[in-house]
């Protein structure tokens, strides 16, 4: 009866090491590369407080880093396109009151900008029944 014992024990314990060498090791898996595309596009912007603005509007989940050059009026976008589309970033830059060169801010939103910030040379190019 203990040799008995003694068997199943040892087979218990052959059986655990045996898994235990087989299971993958998580040195062995590689890890999922992370999905990168940069995008650059103009954006309407005049100072500093635009480019802490459009910077802070793009401080989202999927994207990794956001910069806005205010001599060149470009923003320069490192993201995952899994997580975001490009109009997304258009529609998020515009949400804050700057246009895009695909997405227009709305009056309502680009009028609560403050003066410094506003670029548009013509108030009513976007006036009523415009956008």
């Amino acid at each position: 009866m203990k040799t008995k014992q003694i068997l199943n024990t040892l087979f218990a314990i052959i059986g655990i090491i045996s898994v235990a060498f087989t299971l993958p090791s998580s040195k062995n898996i590689a890890p999922k590369p992370i999905k990168k595309t940069m995008i650059s596009f103009e954006v309407q912007g005049n100072c500093a407080e635009c480019k802490e603005r459009i910077e802070t509007a793009l401080d989202k989940n999927g994207i990794y880093k956001a910069i806005y050059n205010i001599e060149s009026s470009m923003v320069t976008i490192t993201y995952d396109p899994t997580k975001l589309k490009e109009i997304q970033l258009h529609n998020m830059i515009a949400m804050v009151g700057h246009d895009t060169n695909k997405v227009k801010a709305s009056n309502v939103v680009y009028q609560s900008l403050p003066d410094c910030c506003k670029y548009r040379k013509n108030d009513d190019e976007w006036g009523p029944g415009k956008h």
